[in-house]
């Protein structure tokens, strides 16, 4: 049957971009565009719109792709959401809007991250800007960090008319989308440095180097700077370990400290002075994104990578399309497999991993089966480089330095869901300094939801 099938995207060969830092998707062009937008039955109760955490309008905007009002498309798109050149890219769409897809019962879902990124694309081609508010409200608000829960909460206040400054502790804005997620996935400088300056042209101000909890305190922010609320979304960058023999070695990184180097520091860059250890055996520890992020950096920069994981395939927290794109690029999965041992030469470098085979027992108390390990089935494989990429925790310096905010014992900040607000009045938290390490698109969701907490504590003063 017509229509029953996507429109297929076009990437790079995985041969040429496994030696390359070039974007993987090529995206769609204007005609692939429309004729995938003329698949969407436009809904009359679109449960398209329930799975976004965002609340995009998806069948107005696609209804212009069909009609090739591309600014028209995108100025819908823009009412909902900050960031929409990042959502098409690394949104998990297959779990959410497109997982909701009418079309997917008996066929393809429409690709709405694929049209949603072409939108957002076009829109920054022909230099289309998001709507500013008319006129300003006299509220004074502080924004920390910005990644993409605080440019989501600074661009919705924005557009309301607040005066937004969003405090960033590193030199270059934009949190994980600019130091996590690698160049190949999501581009720096067309992407993520176009949408933040798109949220600077609503009139947020974006003060980079300021380390809150050392430069200034939030309590400060309240008392001297004359900020009315506080929204904090600084992340959760403080990496996890395992705690197994030889971690110290040289050789070990977190994920977070390996993509850091690569992203921010341009390390892939022979031309660059800040090295990274380029191993010729890398073994990733792990088995969500980040991890995969993580191997198929190490895998650009020359190495044969392994990625060790202890439950199987069907397990993965990755999304399908990158574990996908990383078996074609010729990274070694060793499931069911997990590391005790990081074995250390006498220079204190790493040279090999041991690792013990698992097999999947019963399930814990989140449903999934726990994996058990089996005896005797220790083996050892060399290594000079070993990523741990076991998830992130919240960095304490912002909880410790502020009077009154309650964390929990994950030192997770405690917010509430629908508004954001902590235990202190005036100020709001979400995104992954509530949740833990989570996707761009929920701390995106936590973001706009604290904004229209903000907005109805400061309307009510």
């Amino acid at each position: 049957m017509e229509g029953m099938t996507r429109v297929p995207v076009r990437e790079q060969d995985p041969k040429v971009r496994a030696t390359n830092f070039e974007e993987v998707c090529l995206g769609y062009n204007e005609e692939e565009a429309v004729e995938e937008a003329k698949r969407c039955l436009n809904c009359k109760n679109p449960l398209c719109v329930q799975g976004c955490p965002v609340s995009i309008n998806i069948p107005a905007f696609i209804q212009k792709v069909k009609e090739r009002q591309f600014e028209e498309a995108y100025q819908i798109i823009s009412e909902s959401s900050a960031l929409p050149a990042v959502c098409g890219r690394v949104c998990p769409q297959e779990s959410q809007c497109e997982g909701r897809c009418v079309r997917g019962i008996k066929g393809d879902p429409v690709s709405i991250g694929k049209l949603e990124r072409f939108v957002a694309d076009w829109a920054r081609e022909n230099g289309i800007k998001p709507k500013k508010a008319e006129k300003m409200n006299g509220h004074k608000v502080a924004v920390i960090g910005s990644g993409p829960a605080g440019l989501t909460c600074a661009g919705d206040l924005a557009k309301l008319g607040y005066e937004v400054t969003i405090f960033e502790a590193l030199h270059e804005a934009g949190g994980v989308l600019s130091y996590g997620i690698p160049e190949f996935r999501l581009p720096k400088t067309k992407v993520v440095a176009a949408e933040v300056e798109n949220v600077k042209s609503l009139g947020v101000k974006i003060e980079t180097n300021v380390v809150i909890g050392k430069s200034t305190t939030i309590d400060e922010l309240i008392e001297k700077e004359g900020f009315e609320a506080v929204f904090i979304g600084s992340g959760a960058g403080l990496p996890r370990f395992m705690g197994i023999p030889g971690e110290q070695a040289n050789g070990v990184f977190s994920a977070n400290e390996f993509l850091t180097r690569n992203n921010l520091m341009k390390a892939f860059k022979d031309d660059y002075d800040t090295p990274i250890s380029r191993g010729k055996k890398v073994v990733v520890v792990g088995g969500g994104n980040v991890a995969m992020d993580a191997a198929r950096t190490a895998l650009r920069l020359g190495a044969e990578v392994h990625v060790v994981y202890r439950r199987g395939e069907a397990e993965l927290p990755a999304r399908v399309e990158e574990v996908h794109h990383a078996k074609e690029e010729g990274i070694i999965f060793d499931l069911l497999q997990n590391p005790t041992e990081i074995l250390v030469d006498e220079n204190g470098w790493v040279k090999g991993i041991k690792i013990i085979k698992m097999e999947l027992g019963e399930p814990d108390e989140s449903g999934r089966r726990s994996p058990v390990e089996i005896p005797g089935s220790e083996y050892e494989i060399e290594a000079d480089t070993v990523i741990m990429s076991l998830g992130t925790s919240p960095n304490p310096l912002i909880s410790s330095t502020t009077k009154g905010l309650e964390i929990n014992r994950r030192k997770c900040i405690v917010a509430a869901e629908d508004t954001g607000a902590t235990s202190k009045a005036g100020v709001y938290a979400g995104g992954d300094a509530v949740t833990g390490a989570a996707t761009v698109i929920l701390a995106m969701g936590a973001g706009k939801a604290a904004a229209k907490g903000i907005d109805e504590y400061l309307s009510a003063k």
